[in-house]
């Protein structure tokens, strides 16, 4: 007979911080750390870009006093990263004129992530982005 362990759900790693913008790269850090345990230094850069980009528009775009960041581990290669605060209003993608150096995030986060959204929630929004990297050789 072999004895394995009970499923516990996918590996997530979760923090809420102060709407400020030193938070962005303690973020960033954080979520990094996440995956370089879980043995994902392959998303380390692109997951750093998405979090700096949507907890940047949580922090600059709303008047709230919290937000969250989560990255949770949806498959052997690949990763959901959630940033959610208690704002209704829907983060839009701009198009800022060519010689603007602010309004490119969520054009960003669109060409680092594999997918990515906004929803709102019961008690503010969530703002979502998909990773995977590729397997290794």
């Amino acid at each position: 007979m072999t004895v394995t362990a009970a499923p516990v759900g996918p590996q997530r790693y979760h923090e809420r911080y102060p709407a400020k913008e030193e938070s962005i790269p303690r973020a960033r850090h954080d979520v990094a750390l996440a995956l370089e345990t879980w043995g994902l230094s392959r998303l380390v850069d692109m997951a750093g870009l998405v979090v700096s980009e949507l907890v940047t528009n949580a922090v600059e775009h709303t008047d709230v006093t919290t937000v969250g960041a989560s990255v949770t581990r949806t498959g052997p290669h690949s990763v959901r990263i959630i940033v959610t605060d208690t704002s209704r209003v829907r983060p839009t993608a701009e198009t800022p004129n060519g010689d603007e150096e602010r309004g490119r995030g969520l054009q960003l986060v669109e060409a680092a992530a594999d997918d990515w959204g906004a929803e709102l929630v019961h008690g503010g929004k969530r703002v979502w982005a998909h990773l995977t990297a590729e397997a290794s050789p």
